[in-house]
Order: C-alpha cells, then structure tokens, then sequence
C-alpha cells in the first residue's frame, strides 16, 4: 500500500475543504485533499458569496478572477413577491411585494460604509467549486485526490492516520498526517470521530430544479435575483409557492439558467420525475407553453444543525460538518469558508512551531458561537417566510379560500388597501434575510486569540441590518479607505494572511521599534503600519482616525485573519513587553 505523510489531510472538496486547501497552501503549508466525487455537484446549490466571504478572497488574491467569472451584485439588489410570470387572469401578473437586497438600492450606504465590498456577489457553487480547484491547484503547494473516498481514520496524540480508496482503481493509499480538516458534509469523519449534530434535523422536504429557459419576455427588471411566487389556486399546502432564483449568465432579464425551490410532500414518487416537474414549474409560473430544459433537480431537508464540538484531538470539523442551515439569509457556505479562513493561519503557525498546540482550541471556541448565531437566524428568518402566505390570503389546503383571499388583497376598495397595508407590515419582517449586513460583516469572537480589554461589545441590531464597526478585541477591523503608496486601499487591505499588523498613529511612534523587538523575541512577524496624516499611509478624511478607538499614540495589534487580538489606548512605559506579553498569549506561548 502507497504511503503519504503531509502536515494536513482534508477530507472533502466542496467549497469549504477548497478554500481550506487554498490558505493553507497561500501560507506555505503542504496539504492533501481528497474528495471521493471526480467532478463537482451538477447543481447550483448555493450561489451567494457574501462581502466577509469576498474580504477573504480577497486576502488570499482571488477575488479579481473571481469577479470576472461571478454575477455583479447589482443583478442582484431587488427580491420580489409575484402571482406569477404568466396569465391573463384577474390576479396574473401581479407583483405584491418588492424590497431591496444585499446592499441594493437604498441598502448601498449603509452597505458601503462597513465593508470594501457594497453588495454580494452571486457566484453558483457549480461554478465556484471548479474555480477554486483551478485556483488551489495552480499554487503548486498540496495535493488534491478526487474520485478518492476515505475508508479508515485513526489518530493518537502524535498523528491522524488514515486510508484512502482510488474509486477508479481501487488503490488503498495511507495517509500520516499532523491534522486533518473534516470539510466533507459530515458524511464519513463526523461518525468516525463521534461527532453529534444537534438542532432541528427535518423541518421541510424541499426539492430544486436547475433548468435552461428564456424568460426575458415575462421579466421587466435586471436587478431581481430571487422572485418568490405564490399561487392562491394551486396546491397550497405545498406546491403552491417557490423560489425562482437567477443563475445567469447572462446575468439580466435575458439569463438563461434558472433555478426553482420550492416545498414537496414527503415521500413524493414525482419529486424525481423530470416530465413532473417540468410540468410544476409552467404551473406555478402560468406559462403552459414554457420551454424547459431541466439540468439537474435534488431534494434536499430544510436544517438548523450545530456540532456539540468542533475539536477531536488532531481532527477538526468544518462547513457543513460542523453547522448546517436553512437557505435563508446566504449563510452556510460563506460560514464554511469563514471556518476555513480561521483555522488556516492556526495551523500554520501551530506547525512552524510559531504558537502552542492550544491555539488551535481556539478555532472551535470562535468559530462555534458564530455558527450558533448563524444557524439561529437563518431558522428564525426561515420562520419569517413562512408567515407571508398568510398574510397574502393563503390558507393551506383550500384553494377556493386563498382565491377569495387574492381577489381582496387586490380589489380596489378600503378592504384592499387595508390588506395592503398589513402585508407591507408582515413583510417587511423579511428584511432579516436579505438585509442581514449585520450577519455578514459584524459576527465577532468573545473568547479564543486574544485579549479582551474589558469593554463592553456593542448592541446588535435585532432586525440585522445595521453594522458598529470597533477595534474591540475579537472583531474584524474596521474598513476605511486610505491611501498606500499612492493607492487607494482598504486597512482590510493593510493585513497579510501570513503576520500579524500593528497599527500605530505615527511614523516615529515607539510601537514601531516595539514591534520589531516583540517579533523576534517570539519568532513571528509583526508588521508595524503607521496610519495618520504623513508617511506611507494617509489617513483619508480622517475615516480611519473616526474608528480606531484609540488615541494616536495607542497601537491596535490584527491577527493575519483581520480580527483585532488586542489594543492598547496608549503608550506603556514598555511597550515591546507589553505587546511580547499580549501576543504570547494569543499565541498560547
């Protein structure tokens, strides 16, 4: 049997064990990847990168060719609840609800100011996963395996041991390996391990259809990413209502590949049935006549599932192994390459020698709250949607009912606008799925890499939309722009994935000597960046100076993953021993 040793052994090649396999490699670390599929899931699933997910690849250089290949997020800034595309009926064609998006339309300030990136980027998982290969792969450091499934997994307190199966060939091969990453769904790992998923396991039977169809002549604006129908005459209880979501490309009215969610029975002999579901979709849509190629369809469970724990000795879960969520608010593949993101610069340091195995317990106590919080709100925003049909008039299971419900809704009478009236209320309740800036860009780490300084944290928004940037301990620095050799940049922009940044008010300041003096000491690098009205990065208009919390002679110390490790108001009367002492413990030294 063929034997490998690698410092980390990544079992599983979807997006999150891609993006795993690509800072590892961007830190210098050889990693072997096996994913026992050959080529990528022929559906979309996930299509939504989210600004946090875009700062990351950005860091690790990838988001200029991603974008290239991605639908801007101005295709994608409107949502809107319709009757339907067709018909001629009194009731046809009816738009009944519309808000924006993702940083869309009147979102774009609020957006702008928090993150370098203003909007989403939509990006089709079935597109993403063979983009990321080609990117982790031309690196040239690491080793992908697909078509390989792994069949054992062992580990002690020096190694994780495993055995891997060719599915072509048959060929065994043994892996020794320092750590291994679980990004494979939880299908083979988690149940080696003995992990648990805990939550809501089975709260709806959805299935999406993936299909090729011109729609450009029923569809009046280029900014709908998602239109939400719901038909008081169909089957109401289940097949009454979907999700019709723009894949692109093209990525205006004109766009040619479509996908469709919706609910199904459970136990439905049809929910494979190409002709049946080809016949449901010109249905719901009220186009008879429609011309559908289907590319692929998946049943799939709507879930809100957290592992009890995210560390088993030398192994550890991440993406979907470790938290799994409704659709609702784009969170479970930007969570998972948030995972990713923080577990890489860990283990590389861990095995440079650079910090203390107990680092790497850090990854679980971020990394697990945030999921929690993830994993509740896109249930709660699950829950939300559900409460729009009946709002609308819909009453499950009677069509007659819904229909008389409709013909109120949109009758020309006090009655009407009264309904309308509480439906624009109940529906603006949805803005906690797609006005979730909070969600993507605020989450913070109390307890981990760090050191905390007392303050207090600031409140959260409870409708999600609105974002406090802070240079507390545990949070992701602010984003402003400044000016760097000429160039305008972000400070996100300003932290390598390879070092730790001090950022200082001047370019005299004795925090820069201090840096120095602490990186040596401890065998890491600190880059000392002066920030403020002269030297090599200009503080523009002061937005920087507005949110660093500190004074300038005060310093604010950023992990390689951008979140702040520790801060200090002032000028110590030691500061290299201060910033050694703080920086040793985030290190676990």
């Amino acid at each position: 049997m063929r034997e490998v040793s690698v410092p980390v052994l990544i079992v599983g090649g979807g997006g999150c064990g891609l993006a795993s396999f690509i800072f590892l490699a961007r830190l210098g670390v050889d990693s072997l990847l096996v994913e026992r599929h050959n080529t990528p899931s022929p559906m979309p699933k996930a299509r939504g990168l989210n600004r946090r997910t875009l700062e990351v690849l950005r860091q690790f250089g990838i988001e200029e060719a991603l974008r290239a290949g991605g639908m801007p997020g101005g295709y994608a800034s409107r949502i809107r609840w319709m009757t339907s595309l067709g018909g001629d009926g009194p009731i046809d064609r009816r738009t009944l609800y519309e808000m924006d998006s993702f940083g869309g339309g009147a979102l774009a300030p609020e957006y702008e100011a928090g993150s370098p990136f203003g909007k989403i980027l939509m990006y089709p998982q079935v597109r993403l996963e063979p983009f990321l290969r080609r990117q982790g792969e031309a690196i040239g450091v690491g080793r992908t395996l697909f078509n390989t499934e792994l069949v054992e997994l062992e580990q002690d307190a020096a190694e994780v041991r495993a055995v891997l199966r060719d599915r072509g060939t048959d060929e065994r091969i043994r892996v020794r390996a320092r750590y291994a990453i679980a990004a494979d769904a939880g299908r083979t790992v988690g149940p080696i391990v003995g992990s648990r998923l805990e939550g809501a396991p089975k709260l709806r039977e959805m299935i999406t259809v993936y299909f090729k169809a011109d729609l450009a002549r029923y569809m009046d604006s280029d900014q709908l990413s998602t239109t939400i129908f719901v038909n008081p005459a169909g089957d109401t209880a289940f097949w009454g209502s979907g999700a019709l979501g723009k894949i692109g490309p093209p990525y205006d009215r004109t766009c040619r590949e479509w996908l469709f969610h919706s609910a199904v029975r459970p136990g439905d002999p049809e929910k494979y049935d190409h002709a049946t579901l080809i016949a449901r979709v010109r249905e719901l849509l009220k186009i008879p006549d429609l011309d559908i190629e289907i590319l692929g369809n998946a049943p799939w469970t709507v879930q809100g599932l957290l592992a009890e724990r995210y560390r088993f000795g030398r192994v550890f879960l991440a993406g979907d192994s470790a938290h799994r969520h409704p659709p609702a608010a784009g969170l479970g593949l930007n969570s998972g390459i948030q995972d990713a993101h923080n577990l890489a610069w860990k283990l590389a340091m861990v095995l440079r020698g650079q910090a203390g195995d107990a680092l790497l317990d850090s990854y679980e106590a971020e990394r697990r709250p945030v999921a929690a919080r993830n994993v509740r709100w896109a249930l709660f925003a699950f829950s939300n949607a559900q409460l729009t049909g009946p709002a609308m008039g819909i009453i499950p299971g009677n069509p007659e009912a819904s229909l008389d419900n409709f013909r109120a809704l949109l009758a020309d009478d006090d009655e009407g606008e009264a309904r309308r009236v509480r439906l624009d209320h109940v529906m603006a309740i949805n803005r906690t799925e797609f006005q979730a800036n909070d969600l993507e860009i605020g989450f913070w780490y109390d307890r981990g890499a760090l050191v905390a300084d007392g303050t207090p944290a600031p409140r959260r928004d409870p409708t999600g939309l609105h974002f406090h940037a802070t240079t507390r301990p545990g949070h992701r620095i602010p984003h402003a722009w400044v000016t760097r050799r000429g160039a305008v940049v972000s400070t996100l922009d300003l932290v390598a994935p390879d070092r730790f940044v001090l950022l200082v008010g001047q370019d005299d300041s004795p925090w820069i000597a201090a840096a120095a003096a602490a990186g040596r000491a401890l065998g890491v690098t600190i880059e000392a960046i002066a920030v403020g009205d002269a030297g090599e990065v200009l503080d523009r208009d002061h937005a920087w100076r507005r949110q660093r919390q500190v004074g300038v002679a005060g310093a604010v110390l950023v992990r390689p993953d951008q979140h702040v490790a520790w801060r200090a108001p002032e000028v110590p009367a030691d500061p290299a021993a201060a910033l050694q002492a703080a920086l040793a413990r985030v290190l676990a030294r």
